[in-house]
């Protein structure tokens, strides 16, 4: 039933430069804010997978990685006309929060 709703829900749901009303920018907000929370299971799940493949702890923190995956990041937020600065610092909390949860997969396993 859940699902039936999302669905009749999204078919509903305004582009942003379509939208004429608050309510109507408030259900695509929100709407988007559950398909990106989705999205971050998705690849919090990866981070599952890397703790299970590592040999060792240490391997979970990697500077080098890091700096690549926000690099990637501020690239594609300014070629779609972005903010790269809020993209970068966006980025940054992502990958820190996904390195503690990594490594409390580390932990557990």
């Amino acid at each position: 039933m859940a699902a039936l709703l999302r669905s009749a829900m999204t078919s509903s749901i305004l582009a942003g430069p379509d939208c004429t009303n608050m309510a109507e920018v408030r259900a695509g907000v929100d709407q988007l804010d559950a398909e990106l929370v989705a999205m971050l299971r998705r690849r919090f799940d990866y981070m599952e997978a890397a703790a299970r493949i590592k040999p060792e702890r240490g391997h979970v923190r990697d500077e080098d990685r890091k700096a690549a995956v926000i690099d990637q990041a501020v690239a594609e937020a300014e070629r779609l006309g972005l903010p790269a600065d809020a993209i970068a610092a966006m980025w940054e909390t992502l990958v820190e929060a996904s390195i503690a949860y990594e490594l409390a997969a580390f932990d557990r396993r």
